[in-house]
C-alpha cells in the first residue's frame, strides 16, 4: 500500500494557497457587489438628458444613447426635414414607416380611443397655426379659419397600412407625435440600456423620467419631484415628491408654456382641444403622470390637460396601470387631485 506523506511544511503551504485564493475570491466578489455611480448628460429631442447609472466598471453608454436618440428623431422628429414622418406629412404615401413609429401610432391610436378623441397626433396643422410647431403661425385665426383647419384633423381620416405605409384622407393632414415622441425616446434609451445588463438607473429628459431598480447608494427607490405651478425659470419649487420603481412619469401643463399673440395680446396655451380645435385652457393647470412607460405616461399627461379634470376622473377609473396627479383651478386658487394609486407614491 502507498503512503502519501504530508510534512507540516506541505500543510502551510497548503493553507497559504487556499487563503490567497479566498481572498482573491472575496475581491472579485466585492468588486461585482459594489457597483458605482456613474452620470451621462447631454441633448436630445430639443432638451436636456440625464442618466445616472450604478455598475462596478464605467461602462461607456454615449455612442449607444445617441444612436437610440438618432434612430427616434429619423423616425418621427417633426424637425428634421429628412425624417419619415417628414415625409409622410409632405404627402409622400410610398413612405415605408419603421417599427418605432409603428409602435407609437398604435399606442396613440388606443390612447385615442380610451380618451373619446382628446388625444390625437392629426392635429399638426392646429399646432403649426397657433405657432406651438415647427412651422409659422398663421396671423390670424377666427372661426372660418379654424373650421377649414378642422378639415385635416381625425383620426379616423389616416390608416397605418399592412405594408407599413399610412394613407391620409388629405395630403394636408400633418402628423405631430411630439407629445408622445419624447416618452418614446426614453423608452428606447432604457431597453438599450438593460440590453447592456443594467438594472439600477434613472434616465431624465426634458422632466421625464424613468427610475429602474433603486438607488442602491441610498438602498431604496428613486425619488424624483413634482414641479410646483408656481415655480419660475431660475427658482424651481417642487410641489411633491415621488418614489419610482421600475415606473416612468411624466408632466404637462399650461403655467408656463404659452403664445401671446403679439397683434390680438390674446394668450394661446398649449394643450389643444382636438375635437374643438380650441386652443383655450382645461381647469386642470397641470397634469403629472406615472405608468409602466414613458410614451404612456406622456401621452396620458397630455390627455388629461385637454380632457379637464372631470373627464380625467372618468377615464381614470376606466384604465389600469396610469396614476395621475392632477393640479387645477377653483376660482383665483389652485387645487390638488391625485389618483388613488398615486398617493401610495407620494413622500415627505
Amino acid at each position: 500500500m502507498n503512503h502519501i506523506l504530508w510534512s507540516t511544511m506541505d500543510f502551510k503551504k497548503l493553507f497559504k494557497s487556499s487563503i490567497v485564493g479566498l481572498l482573491l475570491l472575496l475581491a472579485v466578489g466585492c468588486q461585482e457587489t459594489n457597483p458605482q455611480l456613474h452620470t451621462l448628460q447631454g441633448g436630445a429631442f430639443g432638451t436636456t438628458f440625464s442618466i445616472k447609472y450604478f455598475h462596478s466598471d464605467k461602462l461607456d453608454l454615449s455612442v449607444g444613447v445617441d444612436s437610440v436618440i438618432n434612430a427616434v428623431n429619423q423616425s418621427m422628429s417633426t424637425y428634421w426635414k429628412d425624417s419619415d414622418i417628414t415625409r409622410i406629412n409632405q404627402g409622400d404615401s410610398t413612405q415605408i414607416t419603421d417599427a418605432m413609429l409603428q409602435d407609437v401610432y398604435k399606442l396613440a391610436q388606443r390612447i385615442h380611443q380610451e380618451s373619446g378623441g382628446y388625444f390625437d397626433p392629426t392635429i399638426g396643422v392646429l399646432r403649426n397655426a397657433y405657432g406651438f410647431g415647427d412651422e409659422k403661425p398663421l396671423a390670424r385665426i377666427d372661426s372660418l379659419t379654424l373650421d377649414s383647419l378642422m378639415t385635416y384633423v381625425g383620426f379616423n381620416k389616416v390608416k397605418l397600412n399592412s405594408d407599413g405605409t399610412i394613407s391620409k384622407a388629405h395630403p394636408q393632414i400633418y402628423f405631430d407625435f411630439n407629445a408622445i415622441a419624447k416618452g418614446y425616446g426614453i423608452d428606447r434609451i432604457v431597453s438599450y440600456m438593460k440590453s447592456e445588463g443594467l438594472t439600477d438607473f434613472l434616465v431624465e429628459l426634458g422632466g421625464e423620467v424613468y427610475a429602474s431598480g433603486t438607488n442602491i447608494e441610498r438602498n431604496s427607490p428613486w425619488i424624483t419631484g413634482i414641479e410646483a405651478v408656481d415655480s419660475n425659470l431660475e427658482v424651481r419649487g417642487l410641489q411633491a415628491k415621488v418614489s419610482l420603481q421600475d415606473l416612468a412619469m411624466a408632466a404637462s401643463g399650461n403655467y408656463r408654456k404659452f403664445r401671446v399673440d403679439p397683434n390680438s395680446g390674446k394668450r394661446y396655451v398649449h394643450t389643444l382641444n382636438p375635437l374643438t380645435g380650441s386652443a383655450e385652457t382645461s381647469d386642470v393647470t397641470s397634469a403629472t403622470v406615472v405608468a409602466k412607460t414613458c410614451a404612456e405616461a406622456d401621452a396620458y399627461a397630455t390627455t388629461f390637460m385637454a380632457l379637464g379634470l372631470a373627464k380625467s376622473k372618468e377615464l381614470l377609473s376606466r384604465i389600469s396601470g396610469v396614476e395621475a396627479y392632477l393640479t387645477f383651478a377653483v376660482g383665483d386658487s389652485t387645487a390638488v387631485y391625485y389618483s388613488p394609486g398615486f398617493e401610495p407614491l407620494l413622500r415627505d
